[in-house]
């Protein structure tokens, strides 16, 4: 019977599979806790919650989770075609509707910028009174 790296029976998950293996199950968390519970938010986005306390418990962040976040980040492009061809698809009603389009968009990026210099500017505040009380 053929061993695996840890000396088990069987074959030894590699990380980037146990990884998304992971990713995959945190995903269908959220979606049976938001079909459950009747909640309007998307269910990968609950899953996404649900890993985000997992990881906040569970210190410090596995690897096979590591492996599989920095393959997907290596290759995130190519999430956004299935994207551009919807958009193509229906490239009549974006042009029927480009203005409402076109405000949703600049409005959710002003937010998006403005928070993301809040969340530094918060930050950049909590690390300097952290240096501060280690020095004094």
């Amino acid at each position: 019977m053929h061993r695996g790296r840890h000396g088990r029976r069987g074959t030894a998950l590699s990380p980037l599979l146990a990884g998304f293996t992971w990713l995959l199950l945190f995903q269908c968390a959220g979606e049976a806790l938001v079909r459950l519970a009747g909640w309007p938010v998307p269910g990968p986005v609950a899953g996404m919650a649900l890993l985000f306390v997992a990881l906040l418990v569970r210190r410090p962040t596995p690897e096979s989770l590591s492996v599989a976040a920095d393959g997907l980040a290596r290759h995130l492009s190519l999430l956004f075609v299935p994207a551009g061809v919807g958009v193509m698809l229906h490239v009549a009603r974006v042009a029927d509707e480009w203005l409402p389009i076109a405000v949703a968009l600049t409005v959710s990026t002003v937010l998006a910028i403005a928070a993301t210099a809040l969340t530094f500017q918060w930050l950049a505040r909590r690390q300097e009174g952290s240096e501060s009380e280690r020095r004094g």
